[in-house]
């Protein structure tokens, strides 16, 4: 039995464009099951719908309610605000990022939104042919869902009538959801004295996502997601670890400034995940929701990756998972009967219900040693840690059988063990049960580890 593969390349793509087509289809299949019949808020801004990707935007989300996804839409207006203001010979106020709307500026609000909101609207209804829309009509709806309440004075300055949520409308969103209508809100929210107020985008998407226990809360943004240090994307985060970037203030564009604390806040009150994606990728929608690796920061309460003991129902999977690499010679064959046999001594990682990775435990008990094999994980997450997690989880489950020491045997990641602190030794070191079984035409190394 051979080990873990993470170092070692996928396995070339096919040549061949339909081969790719037909398996990307199948890999997304999993995903299109698990999202029929949830609920996705899309948070974007004015310059989305004035970009060059609103038309592209339009087909995904088209896309999106083809495949019973319930989805609410909420747009902004900044710079078209911006830009009637101008038109009027008005200044702009801001303060602490957030606009202050007077009576002659609300009235700049009212008809940027109401434009932006019908060019959103008309997006959203083509239906020419040789287009993704061709042959589809999207009911868009839209009411007055938000009742809202003043900002008021805040240090001194009065924002007269920028607004903020009181109430979102759950129950007649989800009316209109349920007739597979894609509702569009725009934000202005209404109080029940009849004022209208300017509301923010980012946090009327936040209220309507947790007012519906939305599955999803996704904001294009201007950047595509939340970098490290050395400006490479972070994959996951949990609300704690947005938290921390958020407090120590680097790295964050004028967007994620905006959008970061309504995804802590709305993944604390419920909301599964929130995905923070690049608004100038094309497809980045489909990218997110229908590839195991996604290209944005997904943003959840609790760790996105579950380790788990594996159970008879995951046989099918794990015969997925490790065939590939059982192809290429990186894993000795296992037919499925043998799996079945022996799902007990598996442990596995799962992501958003999709197995990902796996290992497996073989004691020889009579000798205090085990053996680590069968440690895999897909091309897409081989850089996310999950074998260190993998390895810790086999060890405890060693330490508590009283087991001394692990030993693998690998043909492929030699290096990989080496700085996990295995010591490479010989065959002859080997239980004598699994130096019956050593074959030595496939030479793998031996490597040990003390528990």
């Amino acid at each position: 039995m051979n080990a873990d593969s993470l170092p070692v390349p996928a396995a070339a793509a096919p040549a061949d464009s339909t081969s790719q087509f037909v398996a990307w289809v199948r890999g997304a299949a999993p995903y299109i099951h698990a999202f029929r019949g949830k609920t996705f808020v899309l948070g974007f801004g004015g310059e989305v719908a004035a970009g060059e990707r609103a038309q592209t935007l339009a087909y995904d989300c088209n896309l999106l309610a083809a495949l019973g996804i319930r989805l609410v839409l909420v747009h902004g207006a900044r710079p078209q605000i911006d830009t009637e203001l101008a038109r009027r010979g008005l200044e702009p106020r801001f303060h602490q990022g957030l606009r202050v709307t007077d009576a002659a500026a609300l009235e700049c609000v009212k008809a940027a939104m109401a434009v932006t909101r019908f060019e959103v609207e008309a997006l959203l209804s083509q239906g020419l042919p040789n287009t993704p829309m061709a042959g589809s009509y999207m009911r868009v709806t839209g009411g007055n869902f938000i009742t809202a309440r003043p900002v008021g004075v805040v240090d001194g300055v009065d924002y007269q009538y920028t607004g903020a949520v009181r109430r979102i409308i759950a129950e007649e969103i989800n009316a209109d959801l349920d007739q597979q209508n894609v509702v569009l809100i725009t934000p202005l929210g209404v109080s029940p004295a009849g004022e209208i107020f300017n509301l923010a985008m980012e946090e009327v998407a936040e209220a309507v996502a947790v007012a519906l226990k939305a599955e999803k809360l996704i904001y294009l943004c201007d950047a595509p997601g939340l970098l490290d240090s050395d400006g490479r994307l972070i994959e996951s985060v949990t609300a704690d670890e947005a938290q921390q970037k958020l407090d120590a203030r680097e790295g964050l564009t004028e967007d994620l400034h905006l959008y970061l604390p309504c995804a802590i806040r709305s993944v604390r009150r419920g909301v599964s995940r929130c995905h923070l994606i690049d608004r100038d990728k094309d497809g980045a929608l489909l990218l997110e929701f229908f590839t195991r690796a996604g290209v944005g920061t997904v943003v959840s309460r609790d760790p996105l990756f579950r380790l788990r003991e594996a159970t008879i129902d995951d046989v099918g999977a794990l015969v997925s998972l490790i065939s590939p690499m059982e192809a290429d010679g990186t894993l000795v064959r296992r037919g499925r009967e043998l799996l079945e046999q022996e799902i007990e001594r598996f442990t596995v990682v799962e992501h958003d219900g999709v197995l990902v990775g796996c290992a497996a435990l073989y004691p020889f008990s009579e000798e205090n040693a085990a053996e680590l094999a069968c440690l895999a994980v897909t091309p897409e997450y081989r850089r996310a840690g999950l074998g260190d997690q993998l390895l810790k989880r086999i060890e405890r489950r060693a330490r508590v059988q009283r087991l001394e020491r692990l030993f693998v045997l690998t043909t492929r990641t030699a290096h990989w063990f080496r700085e996990r602190g295995f010591s490479e030794t010989g065959p002859e070191t080997l239980p004598q049960k699994k130096r019956d079984l050593y074959n030595y035409q496939r030479r793998s190394k031996v490597f040990v580890k003390s528990l």
